[in-house]
């Protein structure tokens, strides 16, 4: 069936974000679904998925920043940098909560970070992860991510529980990991929830528990959000008539008054139709994407 929107999922720890997409897809019968964000099975929290031509917007929401709750655990480190792998540096020692704050503000802004080797970065074309499952030396390059926000929430010895808002791309699992090797004590992530990705948060979202009843039961629809929804911060163009004809079909429209790079264009129902960018000096939009129905 044709469907496009979003549902904005709170994905459970166990499941993969590939297994949720799995389920909407084979239960509703949509047969395009992505999702905007990969969460690891042992991280929860909330996970957007795209439907029908929504997978467009996928590269938008999946660049966005993200929110998480993470609870670090020192004392040990692990060779995943999380609770899943083999300890391979056991301490038993937890560091003051004065240490901690001492060294936080080395965490925020602007940082290099390794990730992890057990990840699914491209090494000559192979996953990181399975080069080191194999027992290769996997040598990962520092990339910038930004740490928008770093605070903690709770600190329960060995337990420090952080609020954490970051660019794409950033390993919450490293930041565990960094921490317990400059405060000599191990660390690893004992758990994470991710709280916010892009503009959504957990209050926008339903549990999948909860989503699989209502596609059970054939009501599920009712959890469709607007796409033009993950594109908060674009001004929105309304079109109707002929300048609607043209966009859908991805001709040019006048252009007044640019003030971005990058609009919405709004269609009757009150949904994106397509993302437009100026040309022509500002004169014109142009459709860089169109969203069917």
């Amino acid at each position: 069936m044709n469907a496009f929107g979003l549902i904005t999922v709170d994905k459970p720890i166990g499941p993969t974000s590939h297994k949720v997409v799995s389920v909407v897809r084979s239960g509703t019968g949509v047969k395009k679904v992505g999702h905007a964000g990969t969460l690891d099975p042992r991280a929860s929290g909330v996970l957007v998925l795209c439907l029908g031509s929504a997978t467009r917007l996928s590269e938008f929401l999946s660049t966005a920043s993200k929110r998480y709750e993470a609870v670090i655990r020192f004392g040990s480190s692990t060779e995943t940098y999380d609770a899943e792998g083999d300890f391979v540096h056991v301490t038993g020692a937890a560091p003051s909560l004065e240490d901690i704050r001492d060294l936080l503000p080395a965490f925020r802004g602007d940082i290099e970070q390794v990730p992890p080797a057990y990840s699914a970065i491209k090494v000559k074309g192979r996953k990181a992860y399975e080069m080191a499952r194999s027992g290769e030396e996997v040598d990962l390059d520092a990339r910038e991510v930004t740490i928008y926000q770093l605070s903690i929430i709770d600190y329960n010895p060995p337990d420090l529980t952080l609020d954490i808002e970051c660019s794409a791309g950033t390993y919450i699992r490293s930041i565990a990991n960094d921490l317990g090797e400059q405060l000599s004590t191990g660390a690893h992530l004992a758990n994470l929830r991710r709280t916010k990705a892009g503009p959504f948060t957990l209050d926008d979202c339903i549990p999948l528990t909860q989503l699989e009843m209502a596609i059970a039961a054939g009501d599920w629809q009712q959890y469709i959000r607007p796409a033009v929804e993950a594109l908060p911060e674009l001004p929105k163009i309304k079109v109707s008539g002929e300048e609607l004809t043209r966009v859908t079909h991805g001709n040019r429209i006048p252009a007044r008054d640019v003030s971005s790079d990058l609009a919405c264009a709004i269609g009757p129902d009150g949904d994106i139709v397509a993302i437009l960018e100026p040309v022509e000096d500002g004169t014109l939009w142009h459709p860089r994407k169109v969203f069917s129905r």
